[in-house]
C-alpha cells in the first residue's frame, strides 16, 4: 500500500510494521456514522476520553483505503496489539478532518 497522502486528507496508521492509509471521504464518514452514530457525538466522546474501542476500529475500518489487505477483526486485533497511544495520531488526524475539512 502506498503511504498516506496528507494532501488528500489521508492519515497514516502504523500497524505491524506497515503504514495503512486512512482516507475520511464523505462515503467513509457516512458509513461510519451509520454504524457509530453522529460524528459530532463521536468527536465529543473522543475529546472526553469516552471513545470505545469498537467505535475507534469502526471509524478506522470505514476510512481504510485498502480493505482487501486485512479483515476488520484483524484491524481490531492489530489496534489492540500496538496500543491506543500508537493509534492516537491517526485518530487525531481523522477528527481534524471531520471538524475542519481539508
Amino acid at each position: 500500500m502506498s503511504a498516506a497522502n496528507p494532501e488528500r486528507g489521508e492519515a497514516a496508521l502504523e500497524i505491524g510494521g506497515e503504514a495503512l492509509a486512512l482516507r475520511p471521504t464523505f462515503g467513509a464518514l457516512v458509513a461510519a456514522e451509520a454504524e457509530v452514530g453522529p460524528l459530532f457525538a463521536l468527536v465529543e466522546r473522543a475529546a472526553d476520553g469516552r471513545l470505545s474501542l469498537g467505535d475507534l476500529v469502526a471509524l478506522f475500518w470505514h476510512c481504510l483505503v485498502d480493505r482487501d489487505r486485512m479483515t476488520r477483526e484483524a484491524l481490531g486485533e492489530a489496534v489492540v496489539a500496538v496500543g491506543l497511544a500508537k493509534v492516537t495520531p491517526a485518530l487525531k488526524a481523522i477528527v481534524q478532518q471531520i471538524l475542519a475539512g481539508r
